[in-house]
């Protein structure tokens, strides 16, 4: 298996295929890899086992790297590396005691200018998404946190003051959701049972479990965020910051208090945003699970039934249909359109309900009615139907709600269904009714069903008196600033998202019926001798203490006594995170944080949350703080496993990053499973996911190689499909950098000290002008790709640097440049050049491998006067004049491309040991620097014995194999006596036809008429030098079919 990049180097003169520079190479290049893993492990599933009663015949010594590791650094102390480094590369070993080491250094604390301030008055600032406390992370905050922590390395290392703020959330719904199950599984008890006070102690000590297992895990990602900042949406801080936007909206009429639909999520006994709500789509009649029901009930969906309506005092019938047979309940009107003329003699008129003493009025309405749709006539409830609602308003219409909280019905429903469930009564209700002969039909229906996202439940849509956010002002200022460009959003379809949904924005519901959040700071004024009227705005004040909501309050009562109850529900939680950038820095305070990090720079997170998260705090920051609360948004994608399918905890395929930084075997992945709260069958089906997905377990990968497969697989599209042998392809890099690193440091004796500065002497050979322009383009682009947040670019060319230009090219070209017979200078001037390449490769690779590069980085000697402390505190290369040499690229490329076709004549002979190669160069200035080259040509063609410059053909031995690189540069390699020449020949033949072909082809394109006058003079070059080197292909092929033939014939 093998997860990098192609193990050939590209020939730099003539590429061939996509450059895995550019973004469409690079997208071909991570699906090939993507390929690549998955034969490998349909390979490794392919493996027979050895039969058991065969013995080895020898016991296989135990490697060093399979001892488990023992840290023995005191935490914060630095590690010692006095001792010489290890055979292979272990992550465990290499990651370890650095982290609390940086920590304890202050390396991740903003360092600010003298004066106190962000150096140069712009900090780069990124918030942290604060992840969820109601569980460990999964690998899609991995990959937010490798994106994140990588801008911030890379920042801090350009010199910016930086600054990385973690934090947490107390996610009210899915938190008091996880408790409340492992209460129930555990002791059979309800929140009810222990009360309010109880059951929130519980909560508590679950953030702490959770709080404290996040904690460890976003510091094995490597994390580099200030902890002494760190902030949690429920400490007392952001507590303050709630209550104070909560009471100044409401005092500029911004939230208000309204009997309103809402989506109530019976399971979870809440309401919840529309965000909250997913669209389950189905094409006809579906029997489903509903939550709160016998495993064994399924109810119908995706249907329609019509039943009929009579008319009062009349034999007539008016039919109407719907999808939710129960709630006829709470009908209390029809609608017919006015221009229907078969209901013109209607208008007016009533129906009378079948089951409950109600008289509902025909009325006309040409906003709800398609007289073309079904019969015409439409059943209204307006209580339990969004559009249903609207007609209530116009019409004036009774709203009669049928629905208790736990999802049975009411007294409104009627003594026959009153405390049935909800489906009961659906069933119930097409019985009765085609009992009473009023059933018409049943019909397949499309349409998509309103599920809770956190609980599975059907949602219903209830009146509820709520609190509200007008969110149309705030959602136009967000447009506007976004417009004047005070808001970048990428990749760019995510831009034209966001416009969308503020243009359609609705109001916000932000009441929640929970015990674990925000209390709304809103009061009942409770006036002795009055009626009570909740539902009424006016009868409630909002206070930032008991005191100010009590002088208010005796604003509304008077001189009469009063009482004050606290509204029971708690904020959505959305309402503070979204406060999130400015009240981790003191909000609503004016504290030095807040005017030296506010606004923060970037804003990265997952596309699915732009608009649950990012709009929210877009349109409360700009409210708030007359501040856009960030300058940029990039939106990442989310990660689906290997077969495209979404995460999910009864699949199996939910992945712990600390699993695969570790590795875990198959057994304990399955006991991972009932950590949660999955149902026995959900296991069962989880395990099976889990043999298939990881049949020998998850390997062992190290932090490094996860961060760097999750930036490398970052494109700026919307999915991620991750395989785990990718990922253990990158471990598999991390070796090549140790190996590589530790075969260079053998290059430095003892004692051997670093030239004072990276500056070029002018003495450079000529690989060494190449590798270090390769260097300085490497650091150019990826400071741009890193710009430009194009993670997958940036991996590649780090990558293609270290692997392809480095390790395969420079270390094996110095190789005789260090040996003993190179002359002092020589070997000086390789050393420094390996160095510099060494020290600035290990820093352009540490934002995205902070561990591996460090413990490198650590282990090489310090130029004089350098007492740079860690790596992560370094220079970042950026680009440099002085390593700026085209002319050696140029002409190393061509060294290339000779060293590469010996390689493919070798192969094409099936020649892997004594090459002997002949290099014929016309060219008077190219033979000469070619003929310097042949050490490096010998050093990077294996198995090549030598290699020879001539300047005529006549010169090239008898029985040799040849390919024209350029009309001036042919190389021929030696296979007399090692092939069959009749079949040489015939070769020969061919390709001279072929090249004789191609010529023929060229000659007539140049001699069209006009070809002179109409084609541009760059074509014509191009076109000139393709005829020239085929011409030189058939002249070196018959010169190779001469030289055959007189072998044969000698």
């Amino acid at each position: 298996m093998s997860a990098p990049p192609p193990t050939e180097p590209p020939a730099a003169a003539t590429p061939a295929g996509p450059d895995p520079n550019s973004k469409s190479g690079a997208k071909k290049e991570a699906k090939r890899l993507e390929l690549e893993a998955k034969k490998a492990a349909k390979a490794a599933k392919a493996v027979v086992a050895p039969k058991k009663d065969k013995a080895p015949a020898a016991e296989k010594a135990k490697k060093p790297e399979d001892e488990p590791f023992v840290n023995t650094t005191p935490s914060g102390d630095k590690k010692d590396l006095s001792q010489a480094m290890a055979d292979g590369y272990n992550p465990i070993a290499v990651e370890s005691a650095w982290y609390d080491w940086w920590h304890k250094e202050g390396f991740f604390k903003p360092v600010l200018g003298p004066d106190g301030k962000p150096k140069d008055g712009k900090p780069f600032v990124i918030p942290f998404p604060p992840p969820n406390v109601t569980g460990s992370l999964h690998i899609g905050h991995a990959l937010t946190f490798a994106l994140q922590d990588s801008m911030i390395r890379w920042n801090r290392m350009l010199g910016r003051t930086t600054l990385f703020i973690p934090g947490f959330d107390h996610a009210g719904i899915s938190t008091q959701s996880v408790v409340e199950k492992r209460l129930y599984s555990a002791t059979k008890q309800t929140r009810h049972d222990l009360g309010r006070e109880k059951f929130l102690e519980k909560v508590w000590e679950w953030k702490t479990d959770y709080h404290a297992r996040i904690t460890s895990q976003l510091k094995r990602l490597g994390a580099s965020c200030d902890w002494d900042r760190e902030a949690f949406t429920m400490s007392e801080s952001l507590s303050t910051a709630v209550v104070e936007t909560f009471c100044r909206l409401r005092e500029e009429g911004v939230i208000y208090r309204a009997n309103r639909l809402v989506n109530w999520c019976v399971q979870l006994n809440t309401t919840l945003s529309n965000l909250e709500v997913d669209q389950k789509k189905i094409e006809g009649r579906t029997l489903l699970n509903v939550p709160g029901y016998d495993i064994k009930e399924k109810f119908e969906f995706g249907v329609i039934t019509s039943f009929a309506y009579h008319i009062e005092n009349s034999d007539e019938k008016i039919v109407i249909a719907t999808t939710r047979p129960e709630t006829m309940l709470g009908d209390t009107a029809i609608a017919v359109h006015p221009d229907d003329a078969r209901y013109k003699h209607l208008h007016g008129k009533f129906a009378i309900h079948p089951f409950l003493d109600r008289r509902m009025p025909i009325i006309t309405d040409s906003i709800a009615v398609d007289m073309e749709f079904g019969t015409g006539a439409v059943k209204i409830t307006p209580a339990h139907d969004p559009n249903d609602y609207e007609v209530g308003l116009r019409h004036k219409l009774p709203f009669i709600n049928i629905l208790n909280d736990n999802g049975t019905l009411n007294e409104n429903a009627g003594p026959t269904y009153q405390g049935m469930k909800r489906f009961h009564a659906r069933v119930k209700v097409v019985q009765d009714l085609k009992d009473r002969g009023d059933y018409v039909d049943t019909k397949d229906n499309p349409m998509n069903i309103p599920i809770c996202a956190k609980s599975g439940d059907v949602v219903e849509p209830v009146m509820k008196p709520q609190w509200w956010v007008n969110c149309k002002p705030l959602a136009e200022e967000a447009i506007k600033r976004t417009q004047a460009g005070e808001l970048l959003i990428r990749p760019a379809a995510s831009e034209a998202e966001w416009y969308r949904w503020l243009e359609s924005i609705q109001d916000w519901c932000v009441s929640r019926q929970l015990w674990w959040g925000h209390r709304i700071p809103a009061y009942y004024v409770k006036i002795e001798g009055q009626t009570e009227d909740r539902i009424n705005d006016a009868n409630w004040v909002v206070g930032r203490t008991i005191e100010e909501a009590t002088e208010r309050a005796k604003a509304i009562a008077g001189d009469a006594p009063f009482t004050l109850e606290q509204d029971e529900d708690v904020l959505d939680t959305w309402f503070s995170s979204g406060l999130w950038p400015w009240s981790i820095n003191g909000w609503p305070q004016k504290t030095a944080d807040l005017e030296n990090f506010y606004p923060s720079s970037v804003l990265e997170t997952g596309w699915d949350i732009l608009f649950f998260w990012v709009a929210r705090m877009v349109m409360l920051g700009l409210r708030l703080t007359d501040t856009m609360p960030f300058s940029e948004v990039y939106c990442h994608a989310m990660i689906r496993d290997a077969h495209g399918r979404k995460m999910s905890k009864s699949l199996g395929n939910v992945i712990d990053p600390v699993d695969v930084i570790q590795g875990l075997g198959l057994e304990e992945l399955h006991l991972k499973l009932r950590d949660g709260n999955l149902a026995e069958k959900e296991i069962a089906k989880a395990t099976q996911g889990q043999k298939k997905d990881f049949p020998k377990g998850i390997p062992q990968c190290g932090t490094d190689a996860l961060r760097f497969a999750l930036c490398a697989y970052t494109s700026g599209g919307r999915d991620i499909n991750l395989e785990i042998l990718r990922v253990e392809g990158y471990r598999k890099f991390c070796n090549k950098l140790w190996n590589a690193t530790k075969f260079a440091m053998l290059k430095f004796e003892d004692g051997w000290v670093p030239e004072p500065t990276a500056k070029p002497t002018g003495k450079e050979s000529l690989v060494e002008k190449w590798i270090l322009h390769k260097l300085n383009v490497a650091a150019t682009e990826l400071n741009q790709h890193l710009t430009d947040r194009s993670f997958l670019l940036a991996t590649n060319t780090i990558y293609n640097f270290w692997l392809y230009e480095l390790c395969d090219v420079f270390i094996e070209a110095m190789k005789p440049m260090t040996d003993e017979s190179a002359s002092p200078e020589t070997r000086r001037s390789a050393q420094n050049t390996l160095y510099t390449c060494l020290d600035l490769g290990l820093r352009m690779l540490h934002p995205f491998m902070p561990f591996v590069t460090e413990e490198l980085w650590q282990r090489l000697p310090r130029r004089p006067q350098d007492s740079t402390p860690s790596i992560m505190v370094s220079s970042f290369p950026v680009n440099n004049p002085e390593y700026h040499y085209p002319d050696a690229e140029r002409e190393f490329d061509t060294v290339f491309a000779t060293l590469r076709t010996i390689r493919s004549l070798a192969a094409s002979y099936s020649i892997q040991t004594n090459l002997q190669a002949t290099i014929v160069s016309t060219s008077p200035n190219e033979a000469p620097m070619l003929e310097s080259q042949v050490p490096t040509i010998v050093a990077l063609v294996k198995g090549c014995k030598s290699a020879t410059v001539v300047s005529d053909a006549s010169q090239v031995p008898e029985g040799c194999g040849s390919a024209v690189i350029s009309p001036t540069l042919t190389v021929f390699l030696l296979v007399k006596g090692l092939v069959d020449l009749n079949a040489e020949i015939e070769k020969c033949e061919k390709k001279i036809a072929l090249a004789q072909m191609g010529a023929d082809k060229v000659k007539k394109l140049m001699s069209a008429p006009g070809y002179e006058q109409n084609i541009p003079e760059d074509v014509r070059a191009a076109n000139l030098k393709n005829l020239q080197t085929y011409e030189a292909q058939v002249l070196t092929l018959k010169q190779s079919k001469e030289s055959f033939e007189n072998i044969g014939r000698s």
